[in-house]
């Protein structure tokens, strides 16, 4: 996924309790030190899960022997105390945010990362703009402070002003598939959001709706071109009354940067909603020389009812799906671009798509990961977790 997703890839597969007690061992082993960079670092990898979660997982709420498993494991192993705010981790650059997916919506899976990802320490866990999911995120962050008395994360929603790579669904009608396929499709899927099997009567299954994050990877492999992506735009009604809820902290708008018509509409539409937030995060592709006067429209439209920190979300290549050195490149030049831009509007930078383990090493070589000159730079805390985290929520848990 981000592997879409966005910066750094962790992969979470909470198969069964083995998964998980390898997952919260890994973090705490570990302490603080591959969670938050510290101090010096300067740009920020967004935390992506990419999802490959099998049917068989856990589902951490409804387990009492679970829980209580983490528990113990806490207990003997110790937890690094966070002291610091999201707010601060932001000032400092070592802000840190989980992407569940703009649109993943398995409450489950989300459920569990949240609760995961708490005990780890994050600043900020960014979901799907659907009440159900929001409630899951809050679940897992009080199972979590349930087992450990951390702080609590900022929650954040994910909306979008027009047609945008993260907010679609694969759909194809299985009906139409020929039974001697080898479904392809389903091979590739990294979210498990693609199930089928071949009955007498036909295939039956089809894509999972609220596991699909909209990665496309299935499309262009399908044999017969029956699959299509089904776009769609959050509802800004239902975004409002999310964001009006005691329990929301932050919103992120994914805008094309070239069309601030649609970007106005919707913030106008959010109207006084904005003033329960505590962050408003812009996230927008490169528009090459465009970029900055892109950037200073939609900060003039914001402004006027912007009472909270603001952050600008670079995505370099958005909706990548790459693990490869190349990926990451576009990403890095986007943000050498702004970094040294005159005119660039006020807020954060977060660097984002196609970010992945090879970021940090080319930031370092740009001399941008040391880099304590520039305040409002931000780079996440690596999240650097191997085969047990290996989940794509955004997998997008970007």
């Amino acid at each position: 996924m981000e592997n879409d997703k966005g910066a750094a890839t962790v992969i979470c597969n909470f198969r069964d309790q083995k998964y998980l007690k390898e997952t919260l061992s890994s973090f705490l082993r570990h302490g603080s030190a591959p969670l938050r960079f510290g101090m010096a670092l300067s740009l920020s990898c967004c935390a992506s899960l990419q999802s490959s979660i099998q049917s068989a997982q856990l589902n951490i709420s409804s387990k009492r022997e679970g829980l209580g498993q983490v528990k113990s494991l806490i207990a003997r192993t110790g937890i690094p105390s966070i002291t610091t705010s999201p707010h601060e981790s932001l000032q400092k650059g070592n802000w840190v945010k989980l992407i569940c997916g703009a649109s993943f919506e398995d409450v489950a899976d989300i459920r569990n990362l949240s609760l995961v990802y708490t005990l780890a320490g994050v600043d900020c866990i960014d979901c799907a703009a659907e009440a159900s999911v929001v409630s899951a995120v809050n679940e897992g962050i009080e199972a979590a402070r349930a087992i450990f008395p951390i702080r609590r994360p900022w929650i954040m929603v994910s909306v979008n002003d027009n047609e945008d790579l993260h907010f679609r669904k694969a759909e194809f009608d299985p009906d139409d598939c020929p039974l001697d396929c080898s479904r392809p499709c389903e091979i590739v899927c990294p979210a498990n959001a693609i199930l089928g099997e071949s009955t007498p009567s036909g295939l039956k299954g089809g894509v999972l709706a609220d596991r699909c994050y909209g990665c496309g990877r299935c499309i262009p492999v399908c044999p017969f071109d029956r699959i299509r992506a089904i776009t769609y735009i959050r509802d800004v009604t239902t975004t409002v009354e999310l964001l009006k809820r005691d329990d929301v902290d932050a919103i992120e708008i994914h805008t094309n940067g070239r069309q601030a018509s649609a970007f106005e509409e919707l913030w106008n539409g959010l109207g006084d909603s904005i003033n329960h937030l505590r962050l408003v995060a812009v996230s927008m592709p490169d528009v090459k020389d465009l970029t900055i006067a892109a950037m200073s429209t939609l900060y003039s439209i914001m402004e006027p009812n912007l009472h909270c920190i603001n952050l600008w979300q670079l995505d370099g290549r958005p909706m990548s799906g790459d693990i490869g050195r190349g990926a990451t490149r576009e990403a890095i030049a986007f943000a050498l671009r702004l970094v040294s831009a005159s005119g660039r509007p006020k807020g954060f930078l977060q660097l984002a798509g196609g970010t992945n383990a090879h970021t940090v090493d080319g930031l370092k070589r740009e001399r941008l990961f040391q880099t304590t000159t520039i305040p409002e730079i931000l780079l996440q805390r690596y999240l650097k977790v191997k085969r047990c985290l290996q989940y794509h929520l955004v997998h997008k848990m970007l």
